[in-house]
């Protein structure tokens, strides 16, 4: 991907009016929202654009906190008793159209996962939640693991993440 692609935070003066993922509210929400969710500060949204300047793929980051309780027996025990543990939400992540089938949803999941382990900011770990089954077999594929009582709820320790990382 490194080679067709650049992954960078989006300029704002982007034009995104032609972004056509197939998913309406994904499009909608990149056309019309993701800008003033930015200059919020409630969201950052990267993007992969190919050597012309098209906006191939986005995803956006932000940070959220899981219920201690929801976590896995066998996790939450090893973790501080605190009510909730601190986590990076991927909130959306959206592939053109013109651009699938080249493997962009899963480099920029990678590309998400590594920011958020370089991050000066802790977090225990990276979360989603998928839209369908569909998108929840994509990021258990990738290792994520769904909560047993919200199946379309996963996550990844980034523990795990920075192991597969070195």
């Amino acid at each position: 991907m490194a080679r067709k692609f650049c992954v960078a935070a989006l300029d704002l003066a982007s034009d995104r009016s032609g972004f056509r993922s197939g998913i309406e509210p994904l499009d909608q929400y990149f056309r019309t929202q993701v800008s003033q969710d930015i200059k919020r500060r409630m969201t950052a949204c990267f993007v992969a654009t190919n050597a012309h300047g098209q906006i191939a793929a986005y995803y956006t980051l932000a940070s959220a906190s899981v219920l201690l309780a929801d976590l896995p027996a066998a996790l939450a025990k090893r973790l501080p008793r605190y009510p909730s543990v601190p986590a990076v939400r991927m909130g959306r992540l959206a592939v053109n159209q013109a651009f699938k089938g080249q493997g962009l949803g899963a480099a920029l999941l990678a590309d998400a996962l590594r920011r958020a382990v370089t991050a000066e900011i802790a977090a225990y770990a990276f979360i989603v939640d998928a839209k369908d089954e569909t998108a929840a077999r994509f990021y258990a594929h990738h290792g994520f693991i769904a909560l047993p009582e919200q199946p379309l709820f996963l996550f990844i320790p980034l523990a795990t993440v920075k192991d597969l990382i070195k």
